[in-house]
């Protein structure tokens, strides 16, 4: 039962290694990342969307075992639970654990989250922070992975018959194997002295 998962006292906060991995992919696009063990999942979100370079734009949920967790709406109520009332500690207790973050239910990005470690707390670490990751993230509203794969054969072909409004549409350039983990981490950094 999921009420069982909530803690009334605040457990021993430790940094947790994350990889978030866009599902179905080859090459994988993805981002490993640290943050504190004590964040709950709407601040997971927020971070989510910087690490993989989304624009917050779409609703988003987190599922785990059957368990949906998000934005609960007044007008529309959902089987979700709050995001903000449950921490990342209570729903990936060890290692090797996995939660599933959806992302825009048009396009359909689902991400698989996977646990790799478990480190000991420094009270002088910098998170969240972004230690590696891999490729670009889809631009928005590009029409999910059949989407994603026109738009790719488009730009990479200057014969392509919509070759010149693709490149417009993505702003001029677009490089599908290029990830900037400084720009990713000053975006973590910014985000964090707004939290304040």
């Amino acid at each position: 039962m999921i009420g069982n998962n909530r803690m009334n006292t605040r457990s021993l906060r430790s940094i947790y290694q994350l990889k978030v991995t866009l599902k179905n992919f080859r090459p994988p696009i993805w981002r490993r990342f640290l943050l504190s063990s004590t964040t709950n999942l709407g601040e997971m979100h927020h971070v989510l969307q910087i690490v993989m370079g989304w624009a917050n734009a779409h609703l988003h949920e987190f599922v785990k075992e059957n368990e949906r967790y998000g934005e609960p709406e007044i007008e529309f109520p959902l089987d979700i639970h709050d995001e903000t009332e449950f921490r990342l500690d209570q729903i990936l207790k060890q290692e090797k654990e996995k939660l599933i973050y959806n992302y825009d239910f048009g396009d359909d990005w689902q991400h698989e989250i996977l646990l790799e470690k478990v480190l000991p707390f420094k009270h002088d670490a910098v998170l969240p922070i972004c230690i590696k990751g891999k490729r670009a993230c889809p631009p928005e509203d590009v029409g999910g992975a059949v989407g994603y794969a026109m738009f790719l054969e488009a730009v990479s072909d200057s014969l392509h018959p919509e070759y010149a409004a693709m490149r417009e549409w993505a702003n001029g350039n677009f490089d599908s194997a290029f990830f900037d983990l400084d720009a990713v981490n000053n975006l973590l950094h910014e985000y964090c002295g707004r939290k304040r």
